[in-house]
């Protein structure tokens, strides 16, 4: 079956052409122009994923994510703007997968939301015992911790609120401290073999990233990089 991806945005031109893309390539779409129909919506027609925009009327995107988190471990992408950092990292410890920066590329959005179903797939093979073999052990390198079962990151043991992407970066870079990762590589990481990413996308992940780190640690120097070559993590007092 297609999966069904509602699309929660009081912007009716991104609503159309969210829904359009979203079904030419193979999606299931229900849309909905406010933050109350789709917590009814949802209610009596579940969706593999959610799309949703943080700034709406009467209701927020941050609000319809609390509700939605009391009844559903749906994933949920964001959809903000620029200036909206503050709003995306509270939508991170509530629970949300990802987010989407406005403007943004459909082409990008729908690679995302692919990789966000997998992660989701994956996890929830995990925890009703379908996957095989065990699942993957945390990541401990110095004060990082990884652990890819929650999709989780703690630095010196405060809790790192990350995107999918930004996880799954992070986690290639600091699965061999040392190694240098080049862009092409980190790209086949975090997306789809038929995506089309450029390096400075890769470049702007490093840098969230390392912001945001920073926010717990402002000593922070774990991720080097290595002009011309790519990057690579660093343990203190490490190569």
């Amino acid at each position: 079956m297609r999966p069904r991806v509602a699309v929660v945005d009081d912007d009716r031109n991104i609503l159309i052409s969210v829904s359009i893309a979203l079904e030419s390539s193979g999606f299931a779409v229900a849309t909905y122009a406010d933050a109350q129909a789709a917590l009814e919506g949802l209610a009596r027609a579940p969706a593999d994923l959610v799309v949703l925009d943080i700034k709406m009327p009467r209701m927020d995107g941050l609000e319809m994510l609390r509700r939605l988190r009391q009844v559903s471990d749906v994933p949920v992408v964001f959809l903000t703007s620029k200036d909206a950092e503050i709003d995306e990292v509270e939508g991170l410890k509530l629970g949300a997968d990802d987010y989407i920066r406005k403007p943004f590329s459909l082409r990008l959005l729908i690679e995302r939301l692919r990789t966000v179903l997998r992660r989701a797939e994956v996890a929830k093979g995990r925890r009703g015992g379908d996957a095989k073999g065990p699942g993957a052990k945390p990541i401990e390198q110095g004060a990082l911790v990884l652990d890819p079962e929650r999709q989780e990151c703690r630095w010196k043991g405060t809790l790192v609120p990350l995107t999918v992407t930004e996880f799954l970066i992070l986690e290639s870079l600091a699965q061999r401290p040392g190694h240098v990762k080049s862009r092409a590589q980190l790209i086949e990481v975090a997306y789809d073999d038929d995506a089309y990413v450029d390096d400075r996308t890769i470049d702007s992940h490093i840098k969230r990233l390392r912001k945001k780190i920073r926010a717990v640690d402002p000593a922070f120097d774990g991720i080097e990089t290595l002009y011309g070559a790519g990057y690579k993590f660093r343990l203190a007092g490490g190569a």
